[in-house]
């Protein structure tokens, strides 16, 4: 088998063949080329080397991330892309998916033996229990960290979450976890989870928790009545919405009444102020006049009252005190009279204007007669009263 090895190779690379016949001073056998030999083995050596090489060539797929190792130790990370590394059993890589989100859920219904209840059951700062059930969304922030910091993460994210949760729920009452701070439950659990990661360099970054099968519930045996007390609050937050409502409106409206007769009275006592303010510097200037000359200033203030009084009068009756008759002075019937002669005046025509001007002086007259009469009754009874 050698020899046929070596005469395939010898034909291959132009080895020389003495032929059959030539013994050579070997006793008649073939005797192989070592030179030919040489050339022949390192090229299979060199194709294996090359074959051997090229294992080491690898492709990352987008959102990958591939963590090479040397001798078992982490050498570096690679990203997408063709990628080369030394073959095996130098050097080996693992790809990683960075980019995909992942679920974990956390809170099972299996019976725990030592308390009768499940593992979602969570302690309350109450002391009451309450079952939770969420899953936890991540990805991965650290392909390194994620291979080497732990050695079963996606367990230790579970037992974190499970942490988290006990101690967020663990520092509330019941009624805030059932109701007004449900919704910050995720937000708080979130926030703790990532701190306990970082802490543990798990190479993972929390995304978001999902509250499953309507998020926080009481036990299955008290439901029931945790359900109407729930209720009981929705209706009570109902008509507290209602009030304010109300409130809403009815406060507006009662602030621009307050405030209109607020103007208002504002508005009447400057109006007030003003009028004394008025009447307090008209009796200061009469009060002046006076001091200058009383009689005369008495004299007018007695014509002015009498003009005021007058003004308003259809009827005078003057009594003298020196005997019982009365003078009347009907001066609504004399007004009237002068009024129905002034239309008449007016409503005449052009032919008859002649005949309607005679009366005229007559009616005329009649008022300074009136005025006459009237000055004449005020004259004696200012005689009177001196």
């Amino acid at each position: 088998m050698f020899r046929d090895l070596n005469r395939k190779l010898q034909g291959l690379f132009g080895g020389g063949n003495k032929g059959p016949n030539n013994n050579g001073g070997n006793g008649g056998g073939f005797q192989p080329g070592m030179k030919g030999a040489g050339i022949g083995v390192g090229v299979i050596a060199a194709v294996a080397a090359v074959i051997w090489l090229g294992t080491g060539v690898f492709i990352v797929q987008e959102g990958q991330q591939a963590v090479i190792t040397q001798f078992g130790k982490y050498k570096s990370t690679v990203g997408a892309g063709l990628n080369w590394r030394l073959p095996y059993p130098i050097q080996k890589h693992e790809l990683v998916y960075v980019t995909r989100i992942r679920s974990a859920d956390v809170g099972r219904d299996s019976i725990i033996k030592s308390t009768g209840l499940r593992e979602s059951a969570m302690l309350t700062e109450d002391e009451n229990i309450v079952e939770i059930k969420f899953a936890v969304q991540y990805r991965l922030s650290d392909a390194r960290a994620w291979l080497f910091e732990s050695r079963d993460p996606e367990s230790t994210i579970v037992q974190v979450a499970e942490t988290a949760v006990r101690e967020v729920v663990g520092k509330m009452k019941m009624d805030s976890a059932l109701a007004d701070e449900r919704d910050q439950i995720a937000p708080r659990v979130r926030d703790l989870m990532q701190t306990i990661l970082d802490r543990y360099k798990i190479g993972a970054e929390i995304v978001g928790i999902n509250l499953q099968q309507g998020g926080v519930q009481p036990p299955e045996q008290v439901r029931a009545a945790f359900d109407d007390v729930l209720k009981a609050g929705q209706e009570r937050v109902r008509l507290q919405n209602l009030a304010q409502a109300y409130a809403n409106d009815v406060i507006p409206r009662a602030a621009g009444s307050a405030s209109r007769l607020k103007e208002e009275s504002e508005a009447y006592s400057a109006k007030i102020v003003a009028a004394a303010q008025g009447d307090a510097g008209r009796f200061s200037s009469v009060l002046t006049e006076y001091q200058k000359a009383p009689q005369v200033t008495r004299d007018r203030m007695y014509t002015d009252t009498m003009q005021q009084v007058y003004s308003n009068a259809t009827k005078v009756v003057v009594e003298s005190s020196r005997g019982s008759n009365l003078l009347y002075l009907p001066l609504d019937k004399i007004m009237q009279s002068v009024s129905q002669a002034s239309n008449t005046a007016a409503a005449g025509t052009v032919d008859g204007a002649t005949a309607a001007a005679a009366p005229a002086p007559a009616a005329t007259s009649a008022a300074p007669n009136v005025d006459t009469r009237v000055r004449d009754a005020n004259r004696s009874r200012e005689r009177e009263a001196r």
